[in-house]
């Protein structure tokens, strides 16, 4: 809790983890534009971070590594879930968020942000998170759930994966944004196979990295023309057991059995690459 935050008398706070795509099988689109995935979602022990505090009228301070290009507004997922929970009732409340993720990074910062956002002010306002956060993002409602989700639809079908093996992931990023809209543009084909029916439980990492590399994620090609860059994160993950795209990009991750060798693929990333975004994190389950 920072210094100023403590002062101001914190009623809660907490963090939005960052949301990784492990596979992600497009499978359609609806007549709508909306497209159809498959796609297995864990969390990262990596995020940023909402402090929530009494005030007469709802603002939001924003700080952080990221926090320069964020906006105050509206437009800020964290402000809209705090107008969608308040249902015009006119509350009031403090919102303190250190962005620590990059944004329009396909690890879903805003829609965790708001997730997080409603789970904090849900407790502070004594309100229930309503049914239809999906308005506020497709990736929402999998951002409020704890555990590994299969995510189907627009994302409005999870359910919970079987458990996981203990994993590190090494999250990257060029520091280069991907536009969903531009990527799916390049999108070849959109009626994919999606997972199998039933997901296997494994035991090991490198039996769950061994089972990920026989999936996919659709939009890795297409991220690779509109950024370049992607591909060269992937190339300097050549030590992980799968290095993979997650969401729309930019970022990938490379998934690894210990911490150490998370930890050891980041100095000799961050070594080589002193402008990307790096840093490890273990899966949540």
């Amino acid at each position: 809790m920072t210094t100023q935050a403590a002062a101001l008398g914190v009623a809660n706070a907490g963090f939005a983890w960052a949301k990784v795509n492990l596979t992600l099988h497009v499978t359609g689109q609806r007549s709508d534009g909306y497209h159809l995935l498959d796609s297995l979602v864990v969390r990262a022990g990596v995020g940023d971070r909402i402090a929530v505090s009494p005030s007469d009228q709802l603002e939001l301070f924003i700080d952080g590594p990221y926090g320069g290009a964020a906006p105050h507004d509206d437009r800020n997922l964290v402000v809209r879930a705090a107008r969608l929970l308040d249902a015009g009732a006119g509350r009031g409340a403090r919102l303190h968020l250190t962005k620590n993720l990059p944004a329009a990074a396909g690890i879903g910062g805003g829609s965790a942000d708001a997730a997080t956002a409603l789970r904090l002010l849900s407790a502070h306002w004594g309100l229930p998170v309503p049914e239809d956060v999906a308005r506020l993002g497709a990736d929402v409602p999998v951002c409020l759930h704890d555990t590994p989700q299969r995510m189907e639809g627009i994302g409005e079908r999870l359910t919970p994966a079987p458990k996981l093996p203990p994993c590190w992931l090494v999250l990257i990023n060029p520091n280069k944004s991907a536009a969903t809209p531009e990527v799916f543009s390049r999108l070849e084909s959109r009626a994919n196979a999606p997972m199998p029916k039933e997901l296997p439980a494994f035991t090991s990492a490198p039996a769950f990295a061994a089972w990920l590399a026989t999936q996919r994620n659709d939009l890795e090609a297409p991220a690779i023309q509109v950024v370049p860059e992607v591909a060269e994160c992937l190339g300097s993950l050549q030590d992980a057991l799968l290095a993979r795209m997650s969401g729309s990009g930019a970022t990938c991750f490379g998934l690894y059995e210990t911490e150490a060798l998370a930890q050891r693929a980041v100095t000799r990333i961050a070594a080589a690459q002193p402008d990307w975004w790096v840093t490890a994190a273990p899966m949540l389950g």
